[in-house]
């Protein structure tokens, strides 16, 4: 199945596509920090026409994780979304940092 650059990266590293799942839903899913950004950031806006006050601490988590249905997908070269992409590439460089490798860039595996 190396017939992608991600399959043979995975491969090549010896990086487990359940693992990687499992720990893109650990990075993407939200955390209670996350929701109340995110709820804050929508009252501010229901409450307030305009006004050019930016206080935004830090972007939350996007709560969406990599799907086996996506990884599948970038595993045989469909087509994937950026986005998609970036969570991939965010789960491959937590999974070698944890096998202390150096981090890839989102050219290395797509």
């Amino acid at each position: 199945m190396s017939d992608t650059k991600l399959s043979a990266f995975l491969a090549e590293n010896k990086l487990n596509q359940k693992r990687l799942l499992a720990v893109s839903h650990k990075l993407e899913s939200l955390r209670p920090e996350d929701r109340v950004a995110k709820l804050a950031k929508r009252t501010k806006k229901g409450s307030e026409g305009g006004e050019g006050e930016k206080t935004e601490i830090a972007k939350p988590r996007s709560g969406r994780a990599v799907t086996p249905r996506a990884l599948n997908a970038a595993l045989t070269g469909g087509t994937i979304s950026g986005p998609t992409k970036q969570r991939i590439l965010r789960a491959v460089n937590y999974l070698l940092e944890q096998k202390k490798k150096t981090a890839v860039e989102l050219k290395t595996l797509f």
